[in-house]
């Protein structure tokens, strides 16, 4: 089994979360956490197979960063 971590940054201009990766290589958005990470989970594998990267089994890990102020 092979593992990716997957970063998730909150682009507080775009209003959307990114997930990046580049072993996969990966770049996704969408306006919902939880929309991103079932679309990295339905595409890393057609990726990783269209870049010549055979799997049988993939275990993602999600690594999210947001960064809010507070006044």
């Amino acid at each position: 089994m092979t593992e990716y971590t997957v970063l998730l940054t909150w682009d507080d201009e775009a209003r959307v979360w990114i997930a990046v990766n580049d072993e996969i290589p990966l770049v996704l958005e969408s306006g919902s956490l939880d929309v991103l990470m079932e679309r990295v989970r339905y595409v890393a594998p057609e990726v990783l197979e269209a870049n010549g990267k055979p799997y049988t089994k993939i275990l993602l890990h999600f690594k999210a960063d947001r960064v809010a102020m507070v006044v």
